[in-house]
């Protein structure tokens, strides 16, 4: 899937708490945002159903995290 760059603007203090989460979790800050992103579609039922699906089997092939 193509990626496109794009300019966010972005309060400080949010910054610094998604850096620190991003870290917790071992992303970068870029992949924690996009990880947000596509959490806050999929719950609303707004994620494309071909990225859905997508999601899905890349979370099948995960080993699971005891």
């Amino acid at each position: 899937m193509p990626r496109k760059p794009f300019l966010l603007r972005i309060d400080d203090q949010l910054l610094t708490a998604i850096q620190r989460w991003a870290a917790a979790d071992m992303r970068s800050l870029n992949g924690q945002i996009e990880f947000l992103l596509r959490d806050a579609l999929r719950r609303s039922g707004r994620l494309p159903s071909r990225v859905a699906a997508d999601e899905a089997a890349v979370r099948a092939s995960e080993p699971e995290l005891e």
